[in-house]
């Protein structure tokens, strides 16, 4: 599946990725934070829930094989959904950013 991501914004222990997958564009969050569904009330801002989209919701641990399980969830992506990846390490979230075509010290796009 191509790909294309841009950072748009740094947010505690994170980063807002723009995302375009055969030409939809997506909102992708990333967070070194537990995996707790509680947490995403923190990241995702309010208004994302009340659009029309879904928000998906994913725990990236070191151990797993994040690039499969990120394209399990782009799969079934619709237009207009979002997705939150709760890393819970910070090597979980470098290379989860990794996946993406960012890393953690790359600058956000003002």
């Amino acid at each position: 599946m191509p790909l294309d991501s841009q950072l748009i914004a740094r947010i505690d222990r994170g980063a807002i990725l723009d995302i375009t997958l055969e030409n939809l564009p997506f909102r992708v969050y990333v967070a070194q934070r537990p995996a707790d569904v509680q947490q995403v009330a923190d990241i995702v801002p309010a208004q994302q829930f009340q659009g029309e989209g879904d928000v998906h919701v994913a725990a990236v641990n070191d151990t797993d094989d994040v690039a499969s399980q990120i394209q399990d969830v782009l799969f079934n992506l619709n237009p207009g959904d979002a997705i939150v990846f709760l890393c819970t390490s910070a090597q979980a979230y470098a290379d989860t950013l990794a996946e993406f075509g960012q890393s953690p010290d790359t600058p956000a796009v003002s």
